[in-house]
């Protein structure tokens, strides 16, 4: 089954890039507020380039002052099924620790997309995910930990 992997990204701004995997690729997108369970939430998510499936995994800092630097922790991981792939609109149904159930992106200007969660089983209306669960689900870090080079398990 393909993989999803949702990465909190202190770059030149904050930002959760959302990571579904085509292929050998990972087909990414900058979500700035992050994803939301709660489905009369939309959230913008810019498309950024592919990525290897190996990029999924990184968790820690990238050195350098340019664009694509910064702390990133793996903010939530699992499983992702494609239901709906067309030019612009993607469904999916994502099986993670924080994310899960039926989602939608759906194309709303040149590079403006929209990410919103579908009103299923899995919605949490009224819910703030991003504030309720900061850390990673690798290593229980937050980004701040991971930026201040802190070990998994030190407070």
């Amino acid at each position: 089954m393909p993989r999803f992997v949702v990465q909190l990204h202190d770059a030149t701004t904050l930002h959760f890039d959302v990571r579904l995997q085509f292929g050998e690729v990972l087909r990414s997108w900058a979500v700035p507020k992050g994803p939301s369970l709660d489905p009369a939430v939309r959230r913008l998510a810019v498309p950024v380039e592919d990525h290897a499936l190996a990029a999924g995994d990184f968790e820690g800092v990238h050195e350098g002052a340019r664009a694509g630097s910064g702390a990133v922790i793996i903010w939530d991981e699992g499983t992702a099924e494609i239901l709906r792939d067309e030019p612009g609109h993607l469904s999916f149904v994502l099986r993670g620790r924080k994310l899960r159930g039926r989602f939608g992106l759906t194309k709303t200007g040149d590079r403006r997309w929209i990410l919103v969660k579908a009103a299923d089983e899995d919605a949490r209306p009224g819910s703030d995910v991003v504030a309720q669960a900061p850390a990673s689900v690798r290593s229980g870090r937050t980004w701040q930990q991971v930026a201040a080079r802190e070990p998994p398990g030190e407070a």
